[in-house]
């Protein structure tokens, strides 16, 4: 989710989910280590719980950055073994992570060290053609060995080669049994499946399987799935925002860091271009999409904006 899961993204989701763990973009070790930390790490207190995920293979530096998470106040550090981009495979970390599980178990122990919170792992089912179940069990278990509680399962393999980043999430089957094998092969660990669910009631059927569920693409593109998350998972029967209401809470927050950041160069679509598919599957979406991308406006810089586009959108469906 480089890119795209940044801070203004997931301050607009807890507006729809209270509830709901946020993860951050995958961050690297070499960021924070010789970079601008407090750029990389900042973020907002409403956006808790939220995860920090890194992307690294040296255990001194995905220490002190697991450190430094924790420092900022981040509720969990997650360690990328799943992402397959080359860029990634160049920095040695990501899915290639993969094919060596003690340098992985090596990196969690030094992480488990250096914080208190949580240590996670996100991973893929394989890499290449190695579709062989006994692979990613052996990789689950060194690495469980090593302290880590906490798998989320990418149920397909990666292809290092071959395949871009888009491809992998798309071409490779979907093996969900593999996650579910884990559990209960794993039965005192928290397996957490990922790829490919889109609905409440996907969600819901993969828990009588695994412990939790991660959504990636479908959330950020039609965000309002996540409205019912909080009533139908966490128990919480607090009214639900309109979508309406939603746009209207973000817009002081936008005006906010607008305001903070302007020397910095903020410009306001870096953050409604995360908001344009709220409206996704209704009537004038397509309206409330142009109005929110229209250069003419977003130079405006005026965060009303989001409510312009809400009334035109009325008008077109």
């Amino acid at each position: 989710m480089m890119d795209w899961t940044d801070r203004h993204c997931r301050k607009f989701h807890r507006e729809i989910t209270r509830h709901t763990w946020l993860y951050t973009e995958m961050v690297t070790t070499g960021a924070l280590v010789y970079g601008d930390v407090e750029r990389h790490l900042r973020f907002n207190d409403e956006e808790h719980p939220v995860a920090l995920q890194l992307g690294g293979s040296d255990p001194a530096d995905l220490a002190t950055s697991a450190r430094l998470g924790q420092q900022w106040g981040y509720d969990e550090i997650n360690l990328n073994c799943g992402c397959p981009s080359e860029r990634v495979q160049k920095g040695a970390f990501g899915a290639c992570l993969m094919a060596e599980p003690q340098l992985v178990a090596d990196c969690v122990k030094a992480m488990r060290d250096a914080v208190t919170i949580d240590v996670t792992v996100k991973h893929r089912i394989g890499i290449d053609r190695n579709e062989e179940y006994g692979f990613v069990r052996d990789f689950v278990g060194t690495i469980a060995d090593a302290g880590c509680n906490t798998f989320i399962v990418h149920a397909r393999n990666a292809i290092l080669k071959g395949l871009s980043p888009k491809e992998n999430r798309e071409i490779p089957p979907l093996k969900y049994e593999v996650a579910y094998q884990l559990k209960r092969e794993f039965p005192d660990l928290e397996i957490i499946i990922n790829g490919g669910i889109k609905t409440s009631d996907e969600i819901a059927l993969h828990l009588q399987h695994v412990d939790g569920v991660m959504l990636g693409r479908e959330a950020y593109h039609n965000p309002y799935v996540m409205a019912e998350y909080d009533a139908r998972f966490y128990g919480d029967d607090a009214q639900v925002k309109t979508r309406e209401e939603v746009l209207a809470a973000m817009i002081p927050y936008i005006q906010a860091q607008l305001d903070l950041h302007a020397a910095r160069g903020l410009k306001l679509n870096s953050i409604t271009r995360h908001m344009l598919g709220l409206m996704a599957g209704l009537g004038g979406a397509r309206s409330f999409r142009q109005v929110m991308s229209d250069p003419k406006r977003l130079a405006a810089a005026d965060p009303h904006l989001l409510l312009e586009a809400a009334a035109g959108m009325r008008r077109a469906a």
